[in-house]
């Protein structure tokens, strides 16, 4: 009894799991069978487990079917025991615990060693005096190697960071806000999402339509036939294609109603743009509607104040309103083209340009069959609390420049 409790305190020592006694111990093996033969194995024979933290180490209760060995396909596994031979009878069991296979043969690392790992990965590239831009998982386990003075996995660098809260070694770009009106020009536009304009609500009578031009949807051939999907295999669609040519699509949706009125043209432009307009007003209720508010950005069909006029000219009931520059992202219809993106375009499988031009359509048809507004929730509340958390950045970018230019100097 005192060497079952001896092997059962050094088990858990090891990080093993025992099989609670009494139990049936095992004699040396003299052969290594694989954990894929593991079920062609007879109830009493032995078996080599391959833990791999020390001397050989054997399980110790292949016989009972509650034996974390035998549930392979969860990688759990029992304690080794190193008998040479004598045996117990009685009922058997495990702890409810489970443990990995390969847990108990990895190294531990103290919180002091996690925080050097960090500290390497969120070190400057320029401090390293290498010739990186960013450091790779392998480069960054070679310098841990270095500063642990010991060997540490891949696979454990990689968990050490992935648990890691803030991970200062990953970057994404984005665009700081440079228009100086921004708030100014925003407001208007979430205002009217809002269903008021210069304080006032709007009237059943006035519709809000956000207008813009995808550009350059390719009709690609591909070079050789898709092939169907197949059990346990995606569809195959080939890389190379030949290009067909490219159409624009424009597109007004209203904001109220979910409605969307489009047409495909050669090229974009302000006439393009502008048989887009005379589309739309020839509908209703559009028609005959008081006012009509066109949300548009800064591109080259509808930009400043020349547009503005241009569009009075056509119908003095149209309220140009554009949005901050780098915003486009307050128009609406963006929202629709990333739609018809990922469900009518992807993955550009198309003969030439009608069947582009169809497909638009129908989908058209389709979406204004169910029309559904935008459920549009950013309002000038979070537009001030965005703007306030942007310069917040901006100025502790400001001082870090500043730091490192006096440090430097």
């Amino acid at each position: 009894m005192r060497s079952i409790l001896t092997v059962a305190t050094v088990a858990l020592a090891k990080g093993c799991l025992p099989c609670v006694g009494p139990y049936q111990a095992t004699v040396l093996c003299s052969h290594r069978r694989s954990w894929k033969k593991r079920k062609r194995l007879p109830a009493k024979e032995l078996f080599r487990t391959s833990c791999g933290n020390g001397p050989p180490w054997f399980c110790s209760c292949l016989t009972n079917h509650w034996c974390p060995t035998l549930r392979l396909q969860h990688r759990y596994s029992c304690i080794r025991v190193q008998f040479n031979g004598g045996a117990a009878a009685g009922l058997r069991g495990t702890f409810a615990w489970r443990t990995s296979r390969d847990g108990a043969a990895r190294p531990i690392f103290p919180p002091l060693d996690h925080a050097l790992v960090k500290a390497i990965a969120c070190e400057l590239i320029a401090d390293t005096k290498q010739p990186l831009s960013r450091q790779s998982l392998a480069d960054v386990t070679a310098r841990a190697d270095n500063a642990l003075g010991k060997a540490i996995s891949r696979s454990t660098v990689w968990r050490i960071l992935a648990t890691d809260a803030i991970k200062p070694w990953r970057y994404k770009y984005w665009i700081f806000p440079r228009d100086p009106h921004f708030a100014e020009k925003a407001g208007p536009i979430l205002d009217l999402y809002a269903g008021t304009w210069h304080g006032e609500p709007l009237g059943p009578q006035d519709h809000i339509l956000s207008a813009d031009e995808k550009t350059s949807i390719q009709a690609r051939q591909r070079c050789h036939p898709s092939l169907h999907p197949a059990p346990r295999r995606p569809a195959y669609i080939e890389n190379e294609y030949k290009r067909g040519g490219a159409l624009q699509y424009l597109a007004a949706w209203d904001v109220r109603r979910g409605y969307v009125m489009g047409r495909c043209e050669p090229k974009t432009g302000i006439e393009p743009f502008g048989r887009l307009v005379k589309q739309v007003l020839a509908e209703e209720p559009y028609r005959s509607s008081e006012r009509l508010f066109w949300i548009v950005d800064n591109g080259s069909s509808h930009r400043g104040e020349a547009a503005k006029k241009r569009l009075r000219q056509v119908d003095s009931r149209i309220v140009v309103v554009h949005t901050p520059v780098h915003a486009s992202w307050l128009n609406q219809v963006e929202i629709y083209f990333s739609i018809i993106q990922r469900k009518v375009l992807a993955p550009n499988d198309f003969a030439d340009l009608e069947a582009i031009r169809l497909r638009l359509a129908l989908y058209e048809e389709l979406s204004n069959q169910n029309p559904t507004p935008f459920q549009w929730k950013f309002d000038r509340a979070k537009l001030t609390a965005l703007l306030a958390k942007i310069e917040a950045r901006q100025r502790t970018l400001v001082d870090a420049q500043l730091n490192y230019l006096k440090k430097a100097a």
